[in-house]
């Protein structure tokens, strides 16, 4: 039957005029009623279906959206994730908020100062600064302790810095870079010895040695606050924790006295921050020399001294008081660490 009609189409389609006559209005009702009423019945015999995406609240969702379907690749941070997580669950629980972290105290509070320590009125009456042999004992000293309770994520990046530089100078060669870098430290703190002990400028040797002559330029500016040496290379041992240690120096810095350690670095050290933990380094020879009887006078400040092998200035890191006790307590837990590993 359709082709029928459609075989009558074209035949009227031949003759100009016949065609449009034919759809006009009226004589469509009459002439094809069928075809009409098909259509219109076809349209409403479907149902509409219904889309679940517009009974979901689109404003609440906008933003979400938005931020998956603005950028080609992953860009999502931190913020980004928590807003995310707003949008779909909600603010957090403000019932249990996170715990901070470096909120742990020490289950040993040994204060850094010594209050039953005795000071002398006058002190005695040698001018030469103290110089104790470091003794073989079964006490941890300060280095080993820090060495076996070091972050891993500090050991991470000590282990990647080591194979980089296996990879560029072979085991050999960063053996023999390691041992250079010992024996310039050496060096280097042999000639502030004879410095502070004369009270003169390193030897002529010294000075002309390629190994520790930028170390030596590098400090001339923080040498020049320094007074009043009381102890250098010298052994400490906390009597009541237990551990001991090699202190470089004790001596005023800027009328205050500090325990004062000497580093050397290639690299810029600019904040204290970058000298990962000498500061706790620092802040257990201070805790040593107060409860260590050897020494009749206490200390509550600490200096680090970062020097440079191309001479450039070094950068001094003064550490008063409050930050001392903050660094002893951080001290105390690593102490905690290696007596419970140990």
């Amino acid at each position: 039957m359709l082709l029928v009609r459609m075989k009558f189409l074209q035949l009227l389609s031949r003759k100009p005029g016949k065609l449009e006559m034919l759809f006009q209005i009226p004589f469509c009702q009459k002439q094809f009623p069928y075809m009409c009423l098909a259509t219109s019945a076809c349209l409403c015999s479907k149902k509409k279906k219904t889309n679940s995406y517009e009974q979901v609240d689109q404003e609440k969702y906008k933003n979400l959206v938005y931020s998956v379907t603005s950028y080609k690749t992953s860009a999502q941070t931190p913020e980004t994730i928590l807003e995310e997580d707003n949008l779909l669950y909600g603010p957090p629980d403000k019932q249990r908020p996170p715990v901070k972290a470096g909120t742990k105290t020490p289950k040993n509070c040994v204060p850094l100062i010594n209050p039953n320590k005795r000071i002398p009125l006058l002190n005695s009456d040698s001018n030469l600064p103290m110089k104790i042999a470091l003794q073989k004992t079964k006490m941890p000293s300060v280095t080993r302790i820090l060495q076996q309770t070091i972050s891993p994520q500090q050991a991470f990046y000590l282990e990647r810095w080591k194979q980089k530089m296996i990879l560029e100078l072979g085991k050999d060669g960063f053996a023999e870079y390691t041992k250079n870098l010992f024996l310039q430290g050496e060096l280097f703190h042999a000639a502030l010895e004879s410095i502070f002990l004369s009270e003169e400028m390193a030897t002529k040797e010294q000075r002309e040695d390629v190994a520790i002559s930028g170390y030596l330029s590098s400090v001339q500016h923080v040498l020049k606050d320094i007074s009043e040496v009381k102890a250098l290379e010298s052994a400490v041992q906390h009597e009541t924790l237990q551990y001991l240690g090699l202190v470089d120096c004790v001596a005023k810095y800027r009328g205050q006295l500090c325990v004062i350690d000497w580093k050397t670095s290639e690299k810029p050290k600019p904040s204290l921050k970058n000298t990962f933990d000498n500061p706790l380094q620092v802040a257990a020879y201070i805790g040593a020399i107060n409860h260590d009887a050897n020494y009749d006078f206490q200390v509550s400040c600490g200096l680090i001294v970062v020097a440079y092998k191309n001479g450039s200035p070094a950068h001094p890191h003064f550490m008063d008081p409050d930050l001392c006790s903050q660094y002893w307590n951080k001290w105390l837990l690593r102490l905690e660490e290696y007596m419970d590993k140990n």
